[in-house]
């Protein structure tokens, strides 16, 4: 048996060579709060842990935080239309004290450090099993015929109209009041399949099928229609926001459906949560798909090569982005050379599939702790460099102007180098971060290089590193607009 340690810490000895740096690509973390790690903190103690995180997260290259803000139809902020959360303070409806908003906490936490936001929701979960009291004004007291009971949970009904509108009514409250880069929902839609377990719908089915006469065929439609129709909600209020889906590693096994199924024998989305993930990825009806390939390469039943590999052929028409379990991977053995775990080998093969444009780890705090060194790894190696999001020319592909005033100044805090916004007129030409880009004496200009960024950055200013001011360094500022399209570079040469 390979000693524990060795298979976790020899990645980074033997960390792949010839995997190009990428100057454009998504390093996402999902920070999970339905695991109860928060629960019954200080406020204090709960952003302390969190600042924590996120520092270290920063270094290891992150680039996007998905926070999750309503595990069970309750909100991890301010609402007036769902209960404050019991993963938040113990118990659903009670207020934090002292008081603070989590959600506008994060998003202010995650722009000082040049990261995303994106509020991740569980549309229809109202209650997990472990929940034992809700608040009076949760939906499943307020409205019991909207939910069904199942396996100890509570699921809003996909197949009522006002429960979409609710969502979508949810949704549209936090795009109103917070500055969120993203909405993204997971994979619970209809329930996981559980033994013994009835999905109470046959009223609904009567009452709604729109003409469906297969009632799998009209639970797909029903969350078909909630998807398409949250999408266009999001893009009415705030059109850059960016509407993402991590659903299940599974579409459809090969024996189930021969002409598009992968090789692999598990639970399947589109036949057992009835969510057609293709359908929406096709038809632009999400901005990124984010699926759970939480296994090993080699899993019998869920093998991680054989999933990237279809999810890059069938779920290219948006940005794909693979979910990947920082734990597992540490833990399990390469099968080429069994003394290293396999995260070389994943991010090989990723790099490898054209149209996956980046990763999501599961979890943050696995990353933050260093787990079988991954978060180590990351920032010496592999996201040693900021990047930029992918470009989503599908909402905006014109790139902003570029920085005006560019100005090395001293002041009481050090040499800086300021500069000022460009002027805009619509949403789709503000400028909303900025690229610092460093050459040495004689270096080519080449802002295609990421090595040479110093910092992606919310603020209109750079602290330079002064040292007796003998060589001449040449820095390039260039202005991102939401969808990170990026404008034409201004240089200036400073001394330092």
């Amino acid at each position: 048996m390979i000693p524990l340690m060795a298979l976790l810490f020899a990645v980074n000895s033997n960390a792949q060579t010839g995997i190009k740096l990428q100057k454009r690509e998504f390093r996402g973390a999902w920070i999970q709060t339905v695991n109860g790690q928060f629960m019954r903190m200080s406020t204090a103690a709960m952003q302390q842990t969190l600042r924590s995180q996120l520092n270290e997260l920063q270094k290891d290259g992150i680039n996007a935080i998905i926070f999750q803000v309503r595990p069970e139809c309750d909100a991890l902020y301010e609402s007036k239309l769902e209960p404050w959360s019991r993963y938040l303070t113990g118990v659903q409806g009670k207020a934090p004290s002292p008081y603070w908003d989590p959600l506008k906490w994060m998003i202010d936490e995650c722009h000082k450090r040049g990261m995303e936001l994106h509020a991740w929701l569980n549309p229809y979960r109202a209650k997990t099993a472990g929940t034992t009291e809700l608040a009076s004004n949760h939906i499943a007291i307020r409205h019991p015929e909207s939910v069904f009971p199942y396996n100890g949970q509570f699921i809003l009904n996909p197949g009522q109209p006002q429960n979409r509108e609710h969502i979508y009514k949810v949704v549209d409250d936090i795009l109103t009041r917070y500055d969120v880069d993203g909405i993204h929902i997971d994979d619970y839609f209809y329930p996981y399949p559980a033994a013994g377990q009835v999905i109470r719908d046959d009223k609904e089915f009567a009452s709604h099928s729109n003409g469906i006469k297969n009632k799998d065929d009209w639970r797909r439609d029903n969350v078909n229609i909630f998807i398409k129709q949250l999408n266009e909600a999001i893009k009415k209020r705030k059109p850059w926001v960016k509407f993402g889906v991590s659903p299940f590693g599974i579409y459809r096994n090969k024996k189930t459906a021969p002409n598009i199924g992968s090789e692999t024998s598990g639970l399947q989305n589109y036949d057992d949560l009835y969510a057609d993930v293709l359908l929406w990825v096709n038809n632009g009806w999400v901005d990124y798909c984010v699926p759970q390939l939480y296994w090993s390469i080699g899993h019998k039943a869920a093998d991680y090569k054989t999933l990237a590999i279809w999810w890059n052929k069938y779920a290219g028409q948006r940005p794909l982005y693979i979910g990947e379990s920082v734990v597992q991977t540490t833990k399990d053995a390469d099968i080429d050379n069994p003394t290293i775990n396999q995260m070389a080998a994943k991010f090989k093969l990723r790099a490898q599939l054209p149209n996956v444009k980046g990763a999501v780890l599961w979890y943050a705090k696995a990353v933050a702790d260093n787990v079988g060194n991954y978060g180590n790894t990351l920032k010496d190696y592999y996201w040693k460099y900021p990047a930029l999001q992918p470009a989503m020319p599908f909402i905006d592909d014109k790139a902003p102007k570029k920085p005006k005033h560019v100005k090395p100044i001293w002041t009481e805090d050090g040499y800086i180098l300021f500069w000022e916004a460009p002027t805009a007129k619509h949403w789709a030409d503000s400028v909303q971060k900025y690229v610092v880009y460093r050459f040495a004496p004689g270096e080519k200009i080449n802002t295609d290089d990421p090595s040479k960024i110093v910092t992606i950055t919310y603020n209109p200013w750079f602290k330079l590193p002064y040292d007796k001011g003998r060589v001449k360094y040449t820095y390039v500022i260039t202005a991102l607009d939401r969808m990170s399209n990026e404008s034409k570079k201004v240089k200036k040469k400073i001394k330092l």
